[in-house]
């Protein structure tokens, strides 16, 4: 096995565990009522943090399939990459924009912030799904080469 494979699947088998303890993470926090500044700051840093983190893992995982020869494994890599720089850039704005009108009581904040947490989760949710299912696709350590 090529050491730009094996980094590739390092950071492959990284950007599973991200998006995994993510999706973990953030269904419980589902409980907060999202109706205090603090409860929006600290979820609102949660997803700065794995947008963060997504972007680095998915980037690796990208460079290490486009360094193995694996372009088909490196698009898809760049695309979750992509993803994860476009929605830090969408939902991060929106979350302190909804926080600040929860702490200036804004009539349908809490409701908005809250779906936006719920939007955040589903999409985390389905890129793991994603990644599984293509992982799975490849039946055997030969079909990484």
């Amino acid at each position: 096995m090529s050491a730009a494979l094996m980094f590739a699947l390092v950071f492959t088998v990284a950007l599973v565990m991200t998006k995994a303890y993510f999706l973990m993470g953030s269904v419980p926090l589902l409980v907060l009522k999202h109706d205090t500044p603090l409860d929006a700051r600290f979820v609102r840093g949660f997803f700065n943090t794995y947008y963060v983190l997504s972007l680095i893992t998915a980037g690796g995982t990208a460079v290490g399939y486009a360094l193995a020869g694996r372009p088909a494994l490196a698009t898809g890599a760049a695309l979750l990459a992509l993803l994860a720089f476009v929605l830090r850039k969408q939902m991060i704005p929106k979350m302190d924009a909804l926080g600040a009108q929860i702490q200036s009581s804004g009539v349908g904040a809490i409701p908005g912030f809250r779906r936006a947490h719920l939007i955040a989760i589903g999409l985390n949710l389905a890129q793991l799904v994603l990644i599984v299912w293509c992982l799975m696709g490849l039946r055997t350590w030969s079909d990484f080469r």
